[in-house]
């Protein structure tokens, strides 16, 4: 009996094991949720400077940077002696346009940043008392559009600068000529004071002196007019000269962007597209701005300040003959580019 069991137990012991049920895999475990990141979202890009042999923009960025200011970044970046500058794009002034003539929060830093650029490329400083940097301002599309907005030269004169001007020109009379030529200019593009207001001083004055010409006018003849041109302004705007170049600089910019629905534009929009609606699309091009570095420090018998340096650009005689394939519409403004030139 005791055989028969062991034997019994020996055969269970024997028998091959079942095979296991096989297990699950384990649920893979929940990721902890993601930590927003701490990086700031890109700033868009609303300035591009060129200069000193290289550009941050193109030719083929026609629509964001205008005609113009594609066509200096091109310059520049093929190694042509292009003074430094910077355009403030189309999607600016689209900006502009989309939000009551407001600016987008980061242009000024992004302006200034530039700037203090052309500044260190040229040795000088914006504003600066010593050795100061004059620069000018001009409009421009995406479409040749001449005429719409005149060029406001030698932007960053004022009473402290002028004076480092003929100090380091070694020609006052050069100094208060460029600075009284401001004045007219900005009045007229920027405060809406028209050129008469100054033309009647200037007369004036040649006719008491015995004058023919602006050239017979001696240094202290345009401290004289400087002073004058100043006296009328305030009593006709009700404000002072702006002295801040900051302050310069915002206002032509402002009203490079603003002449895009002045009356100017309205009448030669309107005129334009009686002519060529059929042969083109609806969409107004944008206006574009530049501000171009001048060399103020050239003094060679008559040279004048209203010239611009190296002009690449075709006479309007030639812009007005040649067929001009634009689009307009003036009820819906589009965006401007703004370029900005150092005074070669």
């Amino acid at each position: 009996m005791v055989k028969s069991t062991s034997r019994r137990i020996k055969s269970i012991s024997k028998r091959p094991a079942g095979k296991a049920a096989p297990r699950k895999p384990a649920a893979p475990a929940k990721a902890p949720p993601k930590k927003p990141s701490a990086k700031a979202p890109a700033k868009l890009k609303w300035v591009f400077g060129f200069g000193n042999g290289k550009a941050e923009g193109r030719a083929d960025m026609r629509n964001l940077l205008g005609g113009k200011g594609a066509g200096l970044a091109e310059m520049a970046n093929l190694g042509l002696p292009v003074p430094p500058g910077f355009t403030i794009t189309t999607a600016v002034c689209t900006h502009y346009y989309e939000n009551s003539n407001a600016y987008p929060k980061n242009l000024q830093e992004q302006v200034h940043a530039a700037l203090a650029q052309i500044g260190r490329i040229t040795g000088k400083s914006f504003g600066d008392g010593d050795n100061p940097l004059l620069v000018s301002v001009r409009s421009g599309a995406r479409a040749s559009m001449p005429g719409m907005m005149d060029t406001v030269l030698n932007l960053g004169l004022n009473d402290a600068t002028v004076e480092a001007l003929a100090k380091n020109s070694g020609d006052k009379r050069f100094a208060y000529d460029s600075y009284r030529r401001f004045i007219t200019m900005y009045s007229d593009v920027v405060l809406g004071l028209g050129h008469h207001h100054f033309e009647e001083i200037l007369d004036d004055h040649k006719d008491r002196n015995g004058y023919t010409l602006d050239t017979d006018l001696s240094a202290d003849d345009w401290v004289d007019l400087v002073g004058r041109y100043k006296e009328r302004l305030e009593d006709e705007h009700g404000a002072p000269f702006p002295q801040d170049p900051h302050e310069q600089l915002w206002g032509a910019i402002s009203a490079v962007f603003g002449s895009w629905m002045n009356q100017r534009a309205i009448r030669r929009a309107s005129s334009a597209f009686k002519a060529l609606v059929r042969r083109q699309g609806r969409n107004r091009r944008p206006w574009s701005v530049r501000l171009y570095r001048r060399n103020a420090g050239c003094t060679a018998r008559g040279w004048h300040t209203a010239q611009k340096p190296a002009r690449v650009y075709a006479p309007r005689s030639a812009l007005r003959n040649a067929p001009q394939i634009r689009s307009i519409t003036a009820a819906i403004p589009c965006p401007t580019p703004m370029h900005m030139v150092h005074n070669a």
